[in-house]
């Protein structure tokens, strides 16, 4: 993918080198020494200085976590494709939502280590990459990627791009107002109608990623030989049925909350060779 000395995105929240303490709060070991001063000369409430330091604290740039210097971490290239990924998308659904007569609110991405606090709450790591739609940010440990050629056989800089933009797919839904639209029938209905509706949402956020390569591709020439062959794998590494044989698992259809190996695939690739949001009708297909 040719992503180098390509724009990157000023939506990058790093807070790679932070650690979650309390309520969402973060900050490095100099910081804890501040708090243990403060609490042991007031008296006061260490959570006091926990909230205000969180809160009025700058947010670290791509490729400067707080307490590092630029370019001192292995994964601080990971985190410049990401930006410019995430640039990219800007780029592509600013056009296509101006196209519908619609403004495009920029969602943040946060790079995080092991643990991060959203307004969807604390999530570690295991949990993978995810959208929280109650603040429009995306939210990414860097290691998923490793994990993502190394478990699951699926290496390669447009496979991480990819699994990236189904995230800022997400975010497509959220500001459509399609995810809402879920949430209220999921409620109304049972966990398999719930897990049902899951799964046409996450294939959509699938063909929405291959809309965002489709666009980078013919219009900046993002994509080289092999590329689309590389998400279509990791599409394809991460379906419901992949992962339960991984895990020695009975195949369930019915507990399933993102679609089988096949269908993933098979949604980015009409992404990939439409270019059209219209033609990620997951809703309305067989």
């Amino acid at each position: 993918m040719r992503w180098k000395n390509r724009r990157q995105s000023s939506n990058i929240d790093d807070r790679r080198g932070r650690r979650v303490v309390r309520g969402g709060a973060a900050i490095g070991g100099g910081g804890l020494l501040i708090v243990l001063l403060f609490t042991l000369l007031t008296g006061e409430d260490p959570a006091v200085l926990i909230d205000a330091l969180d809160a009025g604290g700058p947010a670290a740039g791509v490729g400067a976590p707080a307490g590092a210097s630029p370019g001192s971490r292995p994964d601080d290239e990971l985190a410049e494709m990401v930006s410019v990924v995430l640039a990219d998308t800007e780029t592509t659904w600013t056009d296509l939502f101006s196209a519908m007569g619609r403004r495009y609110e920029l969602p943040a991405l946060v790079l995080f280590d092991d643990r991060v606090a959203s307004a969807c709450g604390t999530n570690s790591a295991a949990v993978g990459p995810f959208y929280c739609p109650l603040d429009s940010k995306v939210y990414l440990d860097l290691s998923f990627f490793s994990a993502l050629g190394r478990r699951f056989g699926a290496p390669g800089d447009f496979a991480q791009a990819y699994v990236a933009a189904h995230e800022v797919g997400h975010h497509v839904q959220n500001q459509l107002g399609i995810s809402d639209e879920v949430r209220q029938l999921q409620a109304r209905g049972g966990r398999s109608e719930a897990n049902r509706l899951s799964v046409r949402l996450e294939l959509q956020a699938d063909c929405l990623a291959g809309v965002w390569g489709h666009h980078a591709n013919r219009e900046r020439s993002l994509l080289e030989p092999g590329d689309v062959e590389e998400g279509l794998a990791a599409a394809a590494a991460i379906g419901d049925d992949t992962l339960q044989r991984q895990a020695r698992r009975a195949v369930s259809p019915e507990s399933w909350t993102h679609g089988s190996s096949a269908e993933r695939a098979r949604w980015l690739r009409r992404g990939l060779e439409t270019g059209d949001p219209g033609a990620c009708d997951t809703f309305g297909a067989e």
